[in-house]
């Protein structure tokens, strides 16, 4: 397993290469937002992006007119990337530098969102650490997590990194029984090389 600094090295070099050449690259978050639309939020609900980097997906946001807005990444240069595209917007988000799997939250949020981070959790050791965050920074009144992960046919490996691939079930046992699977469907992201990569999505809310 990595050591706590690893996995920000890591990231802080593959951002180091370029942003709009990383294979998850996106200029808008279609999918996110599609499903952010199924969950039914108002303005002033609060939403955390986990692993988002250098995403589009905070600027998407704070366009539509949301006000609690969250960024927890492990890579401050992923995030210098995206609080520069926002320019002094920037300033409208919340940004967290952190781990996932070591993070402890101070809030509760409405929306947990993670595209592309909960299938880089390979071993039970950090599955069930990034779950128990899950758990202690989602509101247990009303909650909603969006999970985008690699599908079964999707690409091993990311980055230099082992995954794990899930279809909607695989994530629904995974999450275990308090959460409760409401929206699902497939994407196939096309990456700055061209190539095909396709994608799960889900959306959860949690059981009271």
């Amino acid at each position: 397993m990595e050591t706590a600094t690893e996995p920000a090295e890591h990231w802080d070099q593959t951002y180091g290469h370029g942003v709009t050449t990383r294979s998850w690259f996106q200029s808008e978050p279609v999918w996110s937002l599609c499903m952010l639309d199924r969950v039914g939020i108002g303005p002033g609900d609060s939403v955390i992006d986990v692993g988002g980097g250098s995403s589009p997906f905070a600027a998407a946001l704070l366009a539509r007119g949301q006000l609690d807005v969250t960024v927890l990444d492990v890579s401050i240069v992923g995030m210098q990337a995206a609080q520069q595209r926002l320019g002094a917007a920037a300033d409208q988000v919340q940004w967290l530098l952190g781990d996932v799997r070591t993070w402890q939250p101070l809030r509760r949020y409405v929306v947990w969102h993670d595209r592309a981070l909960f299938h880089f959790m390979i071993s039970e050791q950090d599955r069930e650490a990034y779950l128990q965050t899950l758990e202690r920074a989602t509101d247990p009144e009303r909650a909603f997590a969006i999970f985008a992960t690699f599908a079964p046919d999707g690409p091993s490996q990311c980055s230099g990194l082992p995954v794990t691939r899930y279809d909607a079930a695989d994530l629904g046992a995974a999450l275990g029984v308090g959460w409760q699977l409401i929206e699902q469907g497939r994407e196939s992201h096309t990456t700055p090389s061209g190539r095909i990569q396709p994608f799960t999505w889900t959306v959860f809310r949690r059981r009271r």
